[in-house]
């Protein structure tokens, strides 16, 4: 595991991570796959949690993750999924230039939708868009649209989002500095998931999921199309924090073999 550091088209300063482990494969595939992790809001890649699941992961292929701005050791403030995609542009262009062939995303919560909105190049709501194309898109317990305060839990996290106090526990207690509310929100993940195809494209989503129920990965699954594969998995809650390692080497497989599939279409 190495310490690394990215700079967003925008200028923010990311500091993350670069996992590997030792496969047992010496014949040259080594930069073959990078998977590059998208953690949720208030969550950052030194987390224990996220940690075991980067090194699961990292048995299918090296992992790449970085702290969103606002989050952990970054710079900036979050958007809240608005211009993290151009933070999630900048690992997955880490990777590229690190030499490896193909690179998959998988992200969680809020970087889920961040992940459906890079793989669809969306842009952010100042009309900056990500440039670097991925080879395979995972989506773990994404929101299809913004605003959801239908649930406790999310409206806990919009307390914290367009309060002054929310603004100040998030800082002080959970480590993420909020740059305040959105003016102009940007497009809804259903809205823009249409376009990912032929870019193989995994939901999952959990029917225990407290925050966004399994409505939301049916709405998204529906806008995506027949190219995209949906889970809805019983008895699965939210995100990284209740995957397991029989969950993670599933998603791993179906990665594997998605990249491959990427790459025969574009000979």
């Amino acid at each position: 595991m190495e310490s690394i550091q990215v700079r967003t088209a925008d200028g923010v300063r990311l500091f993350g991570m670069h996992v590997t482990v030792d496969r047992g494969i010496d014949d040259g595939r080594e930069k073959d796959l990078a998977i590059v992790l998208a953690h949720g809001f208030t969550v950052s890649v030194g987390r224990p949690h996220l940690q075991r699941v980067a090194q699961r992961f990292a048995r299918a292929g090296d992992v790449v993750m970085a702290d969103f701005r606002g989050h952990g050791r970054s710079a900036g403030g979050t958007s809240a999924g608005d211009f993290e995609v151009l933070d999630l542009d900048a690992v997955v262009r880490w990777a590229r230039d690190a030499g490896y062939r193909r690179v998959a995303t998988v992200g969680f919560s809020m970087g889920a939708g961040v992940v459906i909105r890079h793989a669809a190049l969306a842009p952010t709501s100042s009309g900056l868009r990500p440039v670097e194309p991925v080879d395979a898109a995972v989506s773990v317990s994404a929101p299809s649209r913004w605003y959801i305060r239908d649930t406790v839990p999310m409206r806990r996290v919009h307390w914290l989002l367009e309060t002054p106090s929310g603004h100040w526990v998030a800082e002080k207690a959970l480590r993420t500095r909020i740059a305040g509310v959105w003016g102009v929100p940007p497009d809804w993940p259903v809205a823009v998931v249409g376009r990912i195809a032929p870019t193989p494209l995994l939901l999952l989503q959990g029917d225990q999921d407290p925050y966004f129920g399994a409505e939301h990965g049916r709405a998204l699954a529906a806008a995506a199309g027949p190219s995209a594969e949906y889970w809805e998995l019983a008895g699965f809650g939210h995100a990284e924090g209740a995957l397991t390692p029989a969950l993670v080497d599933r998603i791993a497989g179906w990665v594997a073999t998605s990249v491959g599939r990427a790459g025969t279409m574009r000979q």
